[in-house]
């Protein structure tokens, strides 16, 4: 069997980014990741989930957070799914960015959230993302020693498109960070990981923020593993803490064998097309 351990670190964010850096580094330090093959962290981390704070928290690619990442993935030997930081682009626009990191803290993979969290329900929950953050333009896939994997970022969850299309690319496991919040995470959470679960026969990971009462946006928490069958396979509490669970890879084959969904897609009636970025 082809097994590997991933380590879901629950966070409750600190207002102070520095304050968040130094907890995470104490928490791996003393052994929460302990056995994991990966670390997967939440989405914003390092910073309250507040529109107007991005900005001031946002760091170009290999700034402060960047390289508490990279170093912690090279001194504890495991891969980093580094949840999502602002991230201040060379176009001077802010993103919402998940890096990843190999054993070695080098840097394996990049995505930036594509669709912004911009609701309005019945007046009560009220999120603009837009105002202060720009979108990727990306479905990203990043290569392990084991397969390859996908990674979408919180809203991204909602669009089938983002999941399917790294299921196309050959993901087995693509990580969803996240924070939910507490009139979306009782009403979509589960739910949401176990159909991209199903849908593309793939283990979904769901590493959220810890519930913080006095914040000015309250996650969910609750972080999840879902199995290609739908099943969940680890779901955390409200609190802050780490859950490390194990996934057994040859069981993605196994149920894609029985019930050949991605296969049977018929193409010649229908097809997912992506428009990639021109970059230059």
């Amino acid at each position: 069997m082809k097994n590997i351990k991933i380590a879901s670190l629950q966070l409750k964010v600190l207002n102070d980014k520095y304050d968040n850096i130094e907890k995470l580094a104490e928490l791996v330090g003393d052994g929460a990741a302990e056995g994991a093959d990966i670390l997967s962290l939440p989405e914003m981390w390092n910073c309250p989930y507040q529109t107007e704070l991005f900005p001031e928290y946002a760091e170009p690619e290999q700034g402060d957070s960047w390289l508490a990442l990279s170093t912690i993935a090279r001194k504890n030997c495991i891969y980093v799914v580094g949840g999502s930081v602002p991230e201040l682009g060379e176009d001077g626009r802010v993103y919402n960015t998940c890096y990843i990191f190999d054993r070695e803290g080098r840097q394996i993979g990049k995505h930036r959230k594509v669709h912004l969290f911009d609701i309005n329900i019945h007046g009560r929950q009220v999120f603009r993302e837009s105002d202060t953050l720009s979108g990727g333009d990306s479905f990203d896939t990043f290569e392990t020693e084991w397969c390859t994997m996908g990674i979408n970022i919180c809203f991204d969850i909602r669009f089938p498109e983002s999941a399917r299309m790294a299921a196309l690319q050959g993901a087995k496991v693509i990580f969803n960070p996240a924070s939910f919040n507490m009139t979306t995470g009782p009403a979509h959470w589960e739910i949401g990981f176990r159909q991209r679960a199903v849908e593309n026969q793939v283990y979904m990971v769901g590493t959220a923020t810890a519930q913080n009462p006095e914040a000015g946006y309250t996650g969910y928490g609750h972080s999840i593993i879902t199995d290609p069958w739908g099943r969940v396979v680890m779901q955390m509490d409200e609190k802050e803490g780490c859950s490390i669970c194990g996934i057994d890879l040859d069981y993605v084959d196994e149920v894609r064998e029985k019930l050949p969904l991605l296969s049977a897609r018929r193409t010649d009636v229908y097809d997912l097309c992506y428009n990639k970025p021109n970059r230059r």
